[in-house]
């Protein structure tokens, strides 16, 4: 009986293993296909968008990145007044508990805080917008 079922499981472990190689990615298309995106927008104080701007892109989206949140991409309105004070953001999460993880972790990292108290305050005001991309979306 032992030879019976160490054959099964053998033939078990092959045809998991084919199925693998035949299709290596489903498996990472079906966790693709549960992202959330969360929608950003920051407004700044009076005159400081140029450095929240500057401390985007000297450092603040690597450590994103580092923390598991994927940048999708990063704008200014283009109309005033937004135009003077305003960020827009996107950011990819596997999930809204790895969003708040990641926001976590983030929150707590030295080169964060390091980054946030040499630029001091500069956001007056942050909306968070959590999204699922519809079943036509190209974003899925």
């Amino acid at each position: 009986m032992g030879r019976k079922n160490g054959a099964l499981v053998a033939v078990a472990v092959g045809a998991f293993l084919a199925g693998m190689f035949v299709n290596p990615y489903r498996a990472a298309e079906a966790q693709a296909m549960n992202h959330v995106y969360e929608l950003r927008t920051y407004t700044t104080l009076e005159g400081q968008l140029p450095a929240l701007l500057e401390r985007f892109g000297g450092g603040e989206t690597d450590l994103f990145e580092k923390h598991g949140m994927s940048g999708v991409g990063y704008w200014v309105p283009l109309d005033e007044p937004d135009s003077e004070n305003t960020l827009v953001y996107m950011l990819a999460h596997e999930s809204r508990e790895a969003a708040a993880a990641s926001w976590r972790a983030f929150g707590g990292d030295p080169e964060w805080t390091a980054m946030r108290e040499a630029s001091g305050r500069l956001v007056s005001n942050v909306v968070s917008v959590f999204l699922s991309p519809t079943d036509f979306s190209p974003a899925r």
